[in-house]
């Protein structure tokens, strides 16, 4: 056999504001959801890589403390890279595996975000920003950032707002029908658009929420994948880039160009020459509506400048071409920093196992699917590619 790694497990917590629990409590929620999964128990886990942002919540070493809550003794490592930490902690649990040192890793991602005042979080995800020339000197938070995006890509494509709002309307109605979702609620364009604004062109159902939550995988290697589950889904392809923190020094506020290069380099790992015809479905980083829109361009998916195009005719519903974020994404499901990676990796297993609600589960035809995570502004970009284990 080769040197292949699948999911065998996988966890999910419910995503909102969880109060009830502290962050080792809402860890083990999806820790264990992804022990039953596979079968498997503690003391198979020979490493584990917990994707946290961290800096607001109780823990600021959670690997330590996750690993010692859940039971599980192997050797552990908090990673961070922005949104983007729970794709780095999966590709670091990737690499533990196909380096050949173990063949079961646990990759998971976490976040207890209302641990602190709404101010104190905005300035901390302000801050991943360039500090010192964006966010110090000009007050630049995050939806500042992508509302420069969203004006340019409207000036120079034809768009209204109202044609933007089309993405949180699909965004909410399957976070409707997803029950680990933060919002549960169906909305209107007539309802975003009333919305307050947050950054110009962007409002409230423009952007993505403070959430806290908590998802796992378990990988394996492909010699003994089928002996844990019968339905493993395997990692075809992987890419990552990163890009400048400046957005003085980008030249493109119409896409973002480290998201290109990965896609480039998953593709090219997985022998994908033509992404419009491979995938079942993809989960983007959809933390404002201008973002998953630039995602549909800069995966391949839809030529420059009509992304918005394939919203207003629902081509990206879970019945369309293209189904994308069947979740809800981060706009409905939530955006954990750390665990927003690791339930994108969730998801797609549920979908490429025909395992997802009704409402929501896609056609597998292809057995294919895509997951792109975005971290920062553009600092950081990973796309990973899946296929079903038949």
């Amino acid at each position: 056999m080769g040197n292949r790694v699948a999911i065998v497990g996988i966890g999910h917590s419910k995503f909102g504001k969880r109060n009830d629990v502290s962050l080792n409590e809402l860890a083990w929620e999806a820790i264990k959801a992804a022990l039953d999964d596979s079968g498997l128990s503690q003391k198979d886990i020979s490493f584990m890589s917990v994707g946290n942002f961290g800096y607001w919540s109780e823990e600021i070493l959670p690997a330590v403390t996750v690993a010692e809550y859940a039971g599980i003794k192997c050797g552990s490592l908090r990673t961070e890279a922005a949104c983007s930490s729970g794709s780095a902690a999966l590709k670091i649990a990737y690499d533990h595996i196909t380096s050949g040192s173990g063949k079961i890793a646990m990759a998971m991602g976490l976040e207890k975000m209302y641990n602190s005042p709404n101010s104190t979080i905005i300035e901390l995800i302000g801050r991943a920003g360039n500090y010192f020339w964006e966010f110090e000197n000009f007050g630049l938070t995050f939806p500042g950032y992508y509302a420069l995006y969203a004006t340019r890509y409207l000036h120079d494509f034809g768009y209204s707002e109202e044609d933007l709002c089309e993405a949180p309307v699909k965004a909410h109605h399957y976070g409707s029908k997803n029950k680990y979702a933060q919002f549960q609620k169906e909305i209107t364009v007539e309802e975003c658009m009333k919305s307050k604004y947050v950054a110009r062109p962007l409002k409230i159902y423009d952007s993505s929420p403070i959430t806290d939550g908590a998802a796992a995988v378990i990988l394996a290697s492909e010699d003994i994948a089928r002996k844990i589950n019968d339905t493993p889904v395997y990692i075809k392809g992987l890419g990552n880039a990163t890009g400048s923190s400046y957005l003085g020094k980008r030249d493109d506020f119409t896409g973002l160009e480290a998201g290109r290069r990965a896609a480039e380099i998953a593709y090219k790992s997985a022998g994908i020459s033509d992404p419009k015809n491979s995938f079942d479905l993809l989960e983007v980083h959809d933390c404002f509506s201008i973002a998953e829109v630039m995602a549909y361009e800069d995966l391949g998916i839809a030529s420059k400048g009509k992304g918005l195009n394939m919203l207003k005719e629902h081509q990206t519903y879970h019945d369309g071409k293209f189904p994308v974020n069947p979740d809800g994404g981060l706009k409905a499901k939530g955006h954990p920093i750390g665990a927003t990676g690791i339930s994108q990796a969730v998801e797609i297993t549920k979908q490429l196992r025909n395992e997802a609600d009704p409402g929501r589960q896609v056609s597998i035809n292809r057995g294919m699917a895509l997951q792109h995570n975005i971290g920062g502004t553009g600092h950081y970009a990973y796309v990973t590619i899946y296929s079903r284990g038949d």
